[in-house]
């Protein structure tokens, strides 16, 4: 799974994870920083990523929308960028479980 974290995350997740996510980004490396929730719903989708976010608002477009694409949807609170990533190792059976599952388009990690 091809993972898109959304501008309140570190883009450092990407290196800390990529031994289990490899060819995630950050929305700073596509010049998406400022988007709107709307046009990165839109570039996710074309590009085939999966929206990691701390923002409700990606999990109500899921609900209305469906997917693609899928949205994580971290419940956790301000954390660390290392706990973050610790919470990623953790959940990594679940995460790849979820990218084949067609009839869920948001996944709520605690």
């Amino acid at each position: 799974m091809r993972l898109l974290f959304d501008q309140n995350l570190s883009f450092m997740l990407c290196q800390m994870i990529a031994d289990l996510f490899p060819d995630s980004s950050h929305v700073r490396s596509h010049g998406l920083s400022e988007a709107a929730d709307r046009a990165l719903w839109e570039f996710a989708k074309a590009n085939g990523l999966a929206i990691v976010t701390q923002d409700v608002d990606f999990a109500d477009m899921a609900s209305l929308l469906g997917s693609p694409p899928k949205v994580i949807w971290l419940r956790t609170g301000n954390q660390t960028t290392a706990a973050i990533a610790a919470l990623f190792r953790r959940h990594a059976q679940t995460i790849e479980s979820f990218e084949s599952d067609n009839g869920t388009a948001c996944l709520e990690i605690y």
